[in-house]
């Protein structure tokens, strides 16, 4: 992403749609299909694409947690049953 910050206007349909301007859907790597997860912080709305890079870039992130070991070991049971 660039220093400099762009902004741009949207509408909302009566059916709470808004179009997101091609630069961002670019920039963000949004294709027709990709879904985002949506939250509402202090600030206002915060919308999240879930694209294949954004979920490649979670691979490994939470080894190290013991959750995940605890899963490990719930795998290793089920396939000796």
């Amino acid at each position: 992403m660039s220093t400099t910050i762009k902004t741009d206007s949207v509408w909302f349909t009566t059916k709470g749609q808004v179009v997101i301007p091609v630069w961002l859907r670019r920039q963000f790597g949004i294709e027709e299909g990709t879904r985002a997860s949506v939250m509402a912080t202090d600030e206002g709305i915060l919308l999240k694409p879930i694209t294949r890079a954004y979920i490649k870039s979670l691979r490994g992130k939470y080894r190290h947690l013991p959750v995940m070991e605890a899963l490990a070991e719930d795998r290793k049971r089920e396939r000796e049953l």
